[in-house]
């Protein structure tokens, strides 16, 4: 239960508990790892590790975060990938942090829910940034899955924050999550995010991407979690074509049809008719910017 003296925190009182928090893993991480172990014993590759961190937002911030306090600040550089992580911790470190850290509540579906999409929003920033012959896919994957950080942090140690911005946006009180956040809370879910991104010292480069704006590639990060969360809702949300339209503008060497298939949770009707929007939608944008006669 929230405390009355923290029902008047801002967006820097969350930030700083929270980052005071030990980070817990989602259990199915441990047991991932338990499979691999009774499969392959002590034979486990760093690239099968980074795996089971990829699909873990928790896990790879604890990865993440000690790495970058082993790494030595004037002689390497910045780990922005789950792999490099692991290649910098070593196999037993990794196993050791997984097997020693508590676990998420499973029986927080607003955890669980938020988690889901953090792990969609990575995995579709994988596959659309494969269409732009990224050099670092992993970097992006990275940051879209720790795009929703500060939401994640609150489920786990403050759920009655993001517990109220939903029944906000659920009563029709705010149009947009963002909105609901604001409202409700004081502050936006991103801007804790970046705000923690910032005390743990986390690498730039993802901090820049997470903020979703300047490049193409942190554009795509911001658009991967807003379609993931529009996905989350369901596929009638109105707002899919809007996405896969801004997807195109983004990597316009794919066609709408090829980024429609990563939808996921679409059947082929829903598909056919996102892209039928996304096509109206691109082209009222390329008549609005022809001269007129």
């Amino acid at each position: 239960m929230l405390t009355d003296y923290q029902r008047h925190w801002g967006v820097d009182q969350w930030a700083a508990y929270l980052t005071a928090q030990e980070l817990p893993s989602m259990l199915r991480s441990k047991m991932l790892m338990a499979a691999l172990e009774e499969t392959k014993g002590d034979a486990l590759s760093a690239k099968e590790l980074a795996g089971i961190a990829s699909s873990d937002p928790f896990l790879c911030l604890r990865l993440l975060r000690a790495a970058e306090q082993r790494r030595s600040r004037r002689l390497g550089r910045d780990t922005t990938t789950p792999l490099g992580a692991v290649m910098q911790l070593g196999v037993t470190t990794f196993r050791d942090m997984l097997s020693s850290s508590p676990e998420t509540d499973t029986d927080s579906l607003g955890l669980a829910a938020c988690e889901s999409r953090a792990v969609l929003a990575s995995q579709l920033a994988v596959l659309w940034v494969s269409a732009r012959s990224d050099i670092a896919p992993d970097e992006v994957a990275l940051a879209t899955l720790l795009s929703e950080t500060g939401e994640l942090l609150l489920w786990s140690f403050a759920p009655e924050l993001p517990q109220a911005a939903e029944d906000a946006l659920a009563a029709g009180l705010a149009a947009r999550s963002a909105q609901a956040q604001q409202m409700a809370c004081g502050f936006r879910f991103k801007d804790l995010t970046l705000k923690c991104a910032t005390i743990w010292e986390l690498p730039l480069l993802l901090t820049h991407l997470i903020q979703g704006v300047d490049n193409v590639r942190a554009n795509i990060c911001r658009l991967c979690v807003d379609t993931a969360r529009h996905l989350a809702t369901g596929p009638d949300n109105p707002a899919l074509p809007s996405d896969l339209a801004e997807a195109k503008r983004l990597i316009p060497q794919a066609s709408l049809q090829w980024l429609a298939t990563n939808l996921i949770g679409l059947d082929d009707e829903q598909r056919a008719a996102t892209i039928l929007k996304a096509e109206a939608i691109l082209k009222t944008s390329v008549d609005e910017t022809l001269p007129s006669e």
